[in-house]
């Protein structure tokens, strides 16, 4: 038995397998997301839902984006519900993979920002953006694309680099440097 041939065999279906779980992972986060705003799980004020209707979504979109005319917080509801409903199912169903992985990501960096902007660093619903905003990252970089898209593009390596290093900050109180490896 060769035991060389094993562990790649392993670290191959690790990486087919970390990519689809991934993807499944944010879809279902997605489209759950989308739900909660249609009262799917259940009604304003329950335990486990963030909106329960369309009418607190669109309250809280405002809240989020509160540096925009707030007239402008219903089309950016629409939006974004739009857009988290497309990319969730693309991403369960595993098509433009490599495109959706980067859009997901310019999504949750989207989100993180206008919540930076509106409220600061200062609470753990910020990290959750951040978080997903690295989930998709590795996402792409488990395809091989993110990566190659952050080393050629600073400015999304430095947006990269910003989150990675605020949510270590936050968890950690001590911010630790990113190194990238060629």
């Amino acid at each position: 038995m060769n035991t060389r041939s094993d562990a790649s065999g392993r670290l191959s279906i690790a990486n087919r397998i970390a990519p689809l779980l991934l993807r499944l992972a944010l879809g279902v986060t997605l489209l759950s997301a989308v739900a909660d705003r249609f009262g799917i799980w259940g009604p304003p004020g329950a335990a486990t839902v963030a909106w329960g209707d369309w009418t607190h979504f669109v309250a809280y979109t405002a809240n989020v984006n509160s540096f925009l005319p707030s007239a402008l917080a219903p089309a950016l509801a629409i939006v974004a519900t739009a857009a988290e409903a497309l990319l969730g199912i693309t991403l369960i169903l595993g098509i433009f993979r490599r495109p959706v992985a980067l859009a997901s990501a310019a999504l949750f960096a989207l989100f993180a920002d206008a919540m930076t902007i509106s409220f600061g660093l200062k609470g753990s619903a910020q990290l959750l953006g951040f978080r997903r905003f690295r989930r998709c990252i590795s996402s792409g970089r488990l395809a091989g694309v993110a990566k190659t898209h952050i080393k050629r593009c600073p400015a999304v390596r430095a947006r990269a680099d910003f989150y990675l290093n605020t949510e270590v900050t936050a968890l950690l109180g001590s911010a630790a440097p990113i190194t990238h490896h060629s």
